[in-house]
């Protein structure tokens, strides 16, 4: 479970290429396609691309549906940003919302295939938790960085891929809320 004070395998080189603050700036706009990616699935341990899910390139038709992208900071399976674990929390509690409405929900997070399944599991989450260790879908969406993570950041796409909704890292609001996103939802 959550460890406060343990921080062994946070100096690692993920670490050292996220330390120096870059503000997002995501350069994406409503009703632009949102870039495809790449990452491994942690609990099944496949290679998912987000256009496996959205646009007319999708495997199955039950896959042809609006995406949440919620781009989270984990520090590493025992720290996690103190910001982002109740969004964590939270995104988890309302899962079954978001699937009601035929929404997936991709979790990403920046930790290692082995610290994440450390969280998956801690955490018990529903959603499937996406890991990009090497950074390189934070940056491809120009999300920021900061103290050794990637920032924080929620997309919703439509079924075609488009972008209809993002929130990008702010100290006054670091993540938009599962109810935010959930109304985000109800309007495509």
């Amino acid at each position: 479970m959550l460890t406060s004070n343990d921080f062994s395998g946070l100096l690692n080189r993920r670490f050292f290429d996220n330390l120096l603050p870059i503000p997002a700036r995501s350069s994406l706009q409503l009703g632009d396609k949102a870039p495809d990616f790449e990452l491994t699935d942690v609990a099944s341990g496949r290679q998912v691309r987000l256009s496996d899910y959205v646009g007319e390139t999708g495997t199955d038709s039950e896959w042809n549906r609006p995406v949440v992208l919620a781009f989270t900071r984990i520090f590493t399976e025992k720290q996690y940003c103190p910001l982002c674990f109740p969004h964590i929390q939270a995104m988890n509690q309302a899962y079954e919302q978001f699937r009601s409405r035929g929404v997936e929900v991709l979790m990403i997070t920046s930790t290692d295939i082995r610290q994440s399944k450390i969280v998956l599991q801690d955490l018990g989450l529903k959603m499937p938790l996406l890991s990009d260790p090497s950074c390189k879908t934070f940056r491809t969406y120009q999300l920021g960085q900061s103290l050794g993570a990637p920032l924080p950041a929620q997309f919703v796409l439509d079924a075609a891929g488009r972008l209809k909704f993002q929130h990008l890292f702010s100290f006054l609001v670091p993540n938009a809320s599962p109810a935010q996103l959930l109304k985000v939802v109800d309007e495509l």
